[in-house]
């Protein structure tokens, strides 16, 4: 019995360490990590920028499920996007009729709520403070649709292979200044990670969080891909904000379309009054 349990240790001792010596250097991971030797972070980036959703215009349906502090809910949804410009969102519970209307700009967040017949007008200052976020537009469009950050300088990527997907990740991710519209934005330096499809170098997986904001991060999830008017776009995504509580929210997009112009209707009913996001 003693020279049986004397094998048995053994062989738990050996295969974790004979899994490791396998997958570390199979062909695959080899193969993967080729292209890094020779050009480091600049190939994967540039792989990156190359498959990322290129768009002007950008419209779909969703289906989500949000979770805030241990309570759920369900609704339904029509995003439309007008790049760099404008975020429109209309969300509807199941029951059919919308409670919620937002109309997001570079420098503002409106927001008409039917439910209690409201209205906000605000900055993001105002609403990150309120959220205990860190968001801007540039950062809010790239997490929505899976692409990178387009208004932050692109240096400074450390590049590696993690459990058979490419890794990029910075330590010091600046806010470019010419991006920067009025003294009272602040410039923003993030910590970002971004990991990547191996065969289609869609984004699969990011996560950012702002120095010296280290209890605030958000991360987003990409999966089952598929082709929109020529390009791959995440069917599945899941966001997730990190703060004083954790907020998630599961989307399953449907009726995706690419550059076919809208319309962002968005008027505040005169018997409204001003009240909180």
């Amino acid at each position: 019995m003693t020279y049986i349990r004397s094998i048995l240790r053994r062989l738990f001792i050996f295969l974790p360490v004979a899994t490791f010596l396998f997958t570390s250097c199979s062909p695959a991971r080899k193969a993967m990590k080729a292209p890094l030797k020779e050009e480091g972070a600049d190939y994967l980036f540039g792989k990156l920028k190359e498959n990322e959703l290129k768009f002007d215009w950008f419209s779909a349906k969703f289906s989500a499920e949000y979770e805030n502090d241990g309570k759920e809910n369900s609704f339904n949804g029509h995003i439309r996007i007008r790049k760099d410009s404008l975020i429109w969102i209309s969300l509807t519970p199941l029951l059919g009729i919308e409670a919620v209307r937002l109309l997001i700009s570079q420098d503002s967040v409106k927001m008409i709520n039917r439910l209690n017949d409201t209205y906000f007008i605000g900055d993001y200052e105002y609403v990150n403070r309120f959220l205990n976020t860190n968001i801007d537009f540039d950062l809010l469009q790239a997490f929505l649709l899976g692409n990178d950050l387009q208004y932050y300088e692109d240096g400074k990527f450390r590049a590696l292979v993690d459990r058979g997907e490419y890794k990029l990740s910075t330590g010091e991710r600046h806010k470019l200044r010419k991006f920067v519209k009025n003294s009272n934005e602040k410039l923003k330096i993030f910590i970002q990670n971004i990991w990547l499809d191996p065969v289609n170098f869609k984004i699969t997986h990011a996560d950012v969080k702002e120095i010296r904001k280290d209890n605030i991060k958000l991360e987003s999830f990409y999966e089952n891909f598929e082709m929109v008017d020529g390009q791959l776009f995440p069917r599945r995504i899941q966001y997730t904000i990190r703060a004083n509580n954790t907020i998630r929210v599961k989307a399953d997009f449907s009726r995706m379309g690419i550059n076919v112009p809208q319309q962002f209707p968005f008027k505040i009913p005169s018997s409204y009054l001003p009240g909180l996001p």
